[in-house]
Order: C-alpha cells, then structure tokens, then sequence
C-alpha cells in the first residue's frame, strides 16, 4: 500500500513539474525573443544572451578550466531575487567549467573588472529540473562582475 502511494505521489509530482517546466518554457521563449530586440543586447549561438552595462580593464577572457573571482544578483524574468554575493556583502570564487552551462560560456566573453547582464535560457541552466527557489524550465537573469580570473 505504502509503495503504491508513494508510486502515485511521484507520478503526479512529475505531471505537475513537467507543467511547470512547459509553463515556464512558453513564458522564457516569449521573454527572450523580446529582449533580443533590446538595444545592446546580443546573442550566441547557443541562445545565450548578453548585455555589457561595464566594460572592464582586463585583456584575457577566462578558459573554462580557470578559476574566477565574480560578483553577481539573480533574478527571475519576473524580478524575484534567487540569489545574490552581492546581498551576501561577499563574492564567490569557481572553477568555470563548476557551473551551469550559461555561466561557463558568458564568463568566457568577459574581461576582469567587467560587468555584464546574462540571460540564460533553462537549457543553459537547469533545464526541466530547477534548483531551490528556481522553478522548472526557468530563464535566469545574471548581473555578474568578473573580478579576477586564476
């Protein structure tokens, strides 16, 4: 009996995730293709897509197997906060190729002291699954300063 609840609860739980995620898909879809039009906003290949709000004073970009030193605020598209070094008073130090796929290739586009804006699509960041107060299927908006590459 147990076994069978337990069977029920996780079948309905992956229904509702996987409504969640396609919700959520729709709305980022939506989202990134209007903010692509966006003055100073640019796009990969990938989809991932960038604004420079600072430029740095570096020369080298990081490889993915460097180590950075960053600074960063994430939101939702609807502006919730999901985490911040910056609220933290503290700024976080990676390996590059540690993070979601979003973060490996923007970072790799940046020089020290610069500042950028990523918006990531939930492909580049954790896909159908989530991740804490991020839902399914999410896009992810990064503010992120690279403050040192090791």
């Amino acid at each position: 009996m147990v076994v069978t609840l337990l069977a029920v609860f996780l079948v309905r739980r992956s229904y509702a995730n996987k409504r969640v995620a396609a919700e959520n898909k729709a709305k980022g879809a939506a989202f990134l293709a209007e903010n692509a039009q966006k003055e100073g906003v640019k796009t990969t290949s990938s989809g991932l897509q960038y604004q420079i709000l600072s430029e740095g004073s570096g020369t080298v970009n990081p490889r993915a197997t460097d180590r950075v030193k960053v600074h960063y605020h994430g939101t939702l598209i609807d502006g919730s906060v999901f985490d911040s070094s910056i609220a933290r008073g503290q700024p976080i130090e990676f390996g590059l190729n540690q993070v979601i796929k979003g973060w490996t290739e923007g970072l790799q586009l940046m020089v020290e002291g610069e500042k950028t804006r990523f918006f990531i699509p939930s492909n580049l960041a954790y896909g159908d699954r989530g991740a804490g107060l991020i839902g399914p299927g999410s896009v992810l908006i990064f503010e992120v300063k690279l403050i040192a590459i090791h």
